[in-house]
């Protein structure tokens, strides 16, 4: 399992309520993590509209549903519409009211909610977990956009002789498929495992599984 780097870590409280904003920051320090609080999720998603790109450092939203302007349940579906939404797991925070509508919200991907009044400790360690997803998801991204630079990065026929080469077919079988020799078969192998960075045809077949 790969440790979280929490020094870089971000948790996003939006709660329209400043003492919930203050008593979750002051939590989160407990456990040395940063926290950035916003108002309402108009103003938060006014600042996600500024990022250049998606997150690279762990972050997770703590998201009340009910706020005055945009509900957090609004808010909820337009970052379920972003591409990379994984990336940014999202907690609830909700009033006994609202537990029905947090947990549609679960269902439809919400990392989990919590209802308040919540338990300390049991909230910081969701956040903790919804960091840890959210560091994997990053990391399984940045992997599968070197993975697909890689595979860019082979000639037409390299790309050819990849995909027979996966398929398990022998070298005489590739060039009989090609009409090519076996030994320009052997060369354009050496190459693509050169270039994906694999040392057999398994360990090829493996990593073309995370495209």
């Amino acid at each position: 399992m790969n440790t979280v780097p929490l020094a870089a870590a971000r948790v996003f409280i939006v709660d329209d309520d400043a003492g919930v904003r203050d008593a979750l920051g002051w939590l989160l320090r407990t456990r040395r993590l940063v926290s950035e609080p916003y108002d309402s999720a108009d103003a938060f998603w006014a600042a996600l509209q500024a990022w250049p790109d998606e997150p690279h450092d762990p972050a997770c939203v703590l998201l009340d549903v009910r706020m005055p302007g945009l509900s957090g349940l609004a808010l909820f579906e337009r970052l379920l519409a972003l591409p990379w939404f994984e990336a940014l797991p999202v907690i609830f925070l909700s009033g006994h009211a609202d537990v029905p509508t947090a947990v549609d919200a679960v269902k439809r991907g919400a990392f989990d909610f919590c209802e308040k009044p919540f338990s300390d400790n049991a909230l910081v360690d969701r956040v903790e977990q919804a960091l840890q997803r959210s560091h994997a998801v990053q990391q399984a991204r940045r992997q599968r956009r070197e993975l697909q630079d890689r595979v860019a990065g082979l000639t037409e026929r390299e790309r050819a002789v990849m995909q027979l080469v996966a398929a398990g077919l022998p070298n005489k079988l590739v060039a009989d498929e090609l009409q090519i020799s076996v030994r320009t078969v052997e060369v354009h192998r050496a190459h693509v495992f050169e270039k994906m960075d694999v040392k057999s045809a398994v360990e090829l077949v493996n990593r073309l599984r995370d495209l």
